[in-house]
């Protein structure tokens, strides 16, 4: 009896002693996990991080990824460098460059980029202006032209696209406005003649009868729009944390493309997925599916950089003089971390 009662006790012990390990296990398995943290913007651009945090797909390369959410591009790498943040992801800016170029942050994987038939970023004209006779981009001469900041990535696109149409822009006076609330405003109110909107944006512009397009950007001039980047002490330091979260990201980033990167006569042609993907982008960006879907940026599957393009955008902004002129984009991109990049120099 006695013996039966002790095996009793013993396979109860062991049960209880199996279940408080089974019970552990994800807290072991949680501590296993490299904490990182990544600033960005909320915008379907930072799709394939969206995609494999729902995904789990961070976790399963070993990483328990916080996002920081901010409201200007220019926040962003600013976060990095004060070490708010491990990691970033945003748009190319004249003050990126400055950051890079001072040994702030160091590029390591592209982000979205404006490439023909996927419309992301529109230049249009208000109606007046229309009506005045400004139906392309060579009548922008003498007009005032609203884009968020002054060395931003919506004022590169104003300026690649002028320039290729001839149109000196001394005789345009660039309107900064800070905010696309702001840009919008004006634009209606008829204080700008012009303005450079988010697709998506102007979209709704254009649904109300309050403007009309003169030029896509991405049909125009195609051109490396962001990246994904850290800090050289972070790469240094805590390389692992780099290449753990690059696994997530590409992930990421080939089913994004899967999804969302086939197109017919400029349509957009839904992918394996495509309601799960454009689901999770619309839960985080918090915008209805039909109007993410008007504005989904080109990202390459594998995270490429064309590196050439980064190249010519500094040398384009040290031309006006909006980036030092000892910065050297060699020194600020780091190619190891991706294997086959586009257009890279010799």
């Amino acid at each position: 009896m006695l013996s039966n009662r002790m095996s009793r006790r013993m396979a109860l012990s062991g049960a209880l002693g199996g279940m408080a390990a089974l019970s552990l296990a994800p807290a072991a398995k949680a501590q296993d996990l490299t904490k990182a943290s990544i600033a960005l913007l909320k915008l379907s651009s930072s799709g394939p991080i969206f995609i494999a945090q729902e995904k789990g797909w961070f976790k399963e390369a070993g990483l328990e990824l916080t996002m920081k959410d901010f409201q200007a591009a220019a926040q962003v790498p600013l976060a990095v460098v004060s070490g708010d943040a491990d990691l970033g992801v945003t748009a190319f800016t004249a003050g990126f460059f400055n950051l890079a170029a001072k040994g702030g942050l160091k590029v390591v994987a592209a982000q979205s980029a404006e490439k023909p038939g996927y419309q992301l970023n529109v230049i249009a004209v208000t109606n007046a202006a229309w009506d005045a006779g400004v139906r392309g981009v060579k009548d922008l001469s003498g007009k005032r032209v609203a884009v968020t900041t002054v060395g931003s990535s919506v004022h590169y696109s104003l300026e690649i696209v002028a320039r290729k149409h001839g149109v000196d822009m001394k005789t345009v006076t660039i309107v900064p406005l800070q905010t696309i609330p702001n840009m919008v405003a004006a634009f209606k109110g008829g204080q700008v003649d012009a303005a450079v909107f988010p697709i998506t944006t102007f979209r709704q512009v254009e649904s109300e009868g309050s403007g009309k397009p003169i030029a896509y950007v991405s049909d125009e001039v195609p051109w490396q729009l962001g990246a994904v980047f850290t800090s050289p002490k972070t790469i240094a330091d805590r390389r692992p944390l780099v290449e753990k979260f690059l696994i997530g990201y590409r992930r990421g980033a080939a089913a994004y493309h899967e999804a969302f990167g086939k197109r017919e006569n400029g349509k957009l042609v839904p992918g394996p997925n495509y309601d799960e993907m454009i689901g999770i982008l619309s839960n985080v960006v918090k915008q209805p599916p039909a109007l993410i879907a008007a504005g989904l940026p080109y990202i390459d599957p594998e995270g490429r950089l064309d590196v050439g393009d980064i190249y010519k955008q500094v040398a384009f902004w040290q031309s006006t003089g909006q980036v030092s002129r000892d910065a050297d984009p060699k020194s600020f991109i780091d190619l190891s971390f991706v294997q086959g990049h586009f257009n890279v120099p010799r």
